[in-house]
């Protein structure tokens, strides 16, 4: 299984709109790695996309995806869903519509349960955007995930997190986890042993922060992200040979430079970048 993580940002752009801090004003000036892109995922074995952040037409362009097929939704927060219009953008053909054809090949998309009903609850006035991208313009095929499920020799399990999804890709004997956002507490499950690689965001990196703003331990952000120590004790619980932090966020106050020194202090723990691939 050959993996490209898309977008590393976090809930808000790297560089951050009207933000003139030294991180930003670099990532403006010198770009990927430096700058980041919504958090999420592509398969390339299955042209699979996960999470359609705001500006993932621009990754899509940036890593020359030529195919998506098939789309997971981890969970409904818009720095993951409000780029869902980009179902238009690779399947709607005004021109073929206009002379009465309608898409013939639409993009398959999975979600648990809950999460699917919360994505039906986004729309406007005219009612939800997936009714009409599936049932007026047949650009996608909704299909709510219990348990599982195997695209051609890969399967794919899904764990709820609270209102979140935490993803495992199996293909014989490799295993990779991806748990993009809201998974703490971290569902407890077995099948999560002996990973080669767990992908996870909603981790807190450093003791000193965004201009210099120190969290306190009564912070009610402990309570809602990892750190490092609890990233360390998950890959130690499970055995899972490599993590990669995801959804990186500008908040952080850490730049390209900052995470590549940072993941010398720990074993096999590394920092997510746009564009970054790995294969199992």
């Amino acid at each position: 299984m050959k993996f490209i993580v898309l977008g590393s940002g976090g809930c808000v752009a790297l560089p951050k709109p009207l933000c003139n801090c030294k991180v930003c004003k670099e990532a403006r000036k010198k770009g990927n790695p430096y700058s980041r892109f919504g958090c999420s995922l592509f398969l390339e074995d299955l042209n699979l996309l996960v999470d359609t952040p705001e500006d993932i037409v621009h990754a899509l362009n940036y890593a020359n995806i030529q195919q998506v097929n098939f789309v997971l939704f981890s969970h409904m927060d818009p720095d993951h869903t409000l780029g869902m219009r980009i179902f238009e953008h690779m399947r709607l053909n005004w021109f073929e519509i206009s002379e009465g054809k309608e898409c013939t090949n639409p993009i398959s998309v999975f979600a648990m349960e809950h999460v699917m009903s919360d994505m039906n609850s986004i729309g406007s006035k005219l009612g939800s955007y997936l009714d009409y991208y599936e049932n007026s313009r047949n650009i996608i095929k909704r299909k709510v995930v219990s348990k599982f499920i195997y695209l051609d020799d890969i399967k794919l399990t899904f764990i709820k997190a609270d209102s979140a999804t935490v993803f495992v890709f199996e293909q014989k004997k490799n295993k990779v986890i991806y748990a993009p956002c809201d998974v703490k507490p971290f569902p407890d499950n077995d099948i999560f042993k002996d990973a080669n690689v767990l992908i996870i965001g909603s981790t807190i990196v450093g003791k000193v922060l965004k201009d210099n703003y120190i969290l306190k331990e009564n912070n009610i952000l402990n309570d809602e992200l990892f750190n490092m120590i609890e990233i360390e004790q998950l890959k130690d619980k499970y055995r899972i040979q490599e993590v990669i932090i995801t959804h990186l966020e500008e908040d952080w106050g850490k730049s390209y430079d900052d995470y590549l020194e940072l993941q010398k202090q720990y074993k096999d723990i590394i920092f997510a970048y746009d564009g970054m691939t790995f294969e199992v």
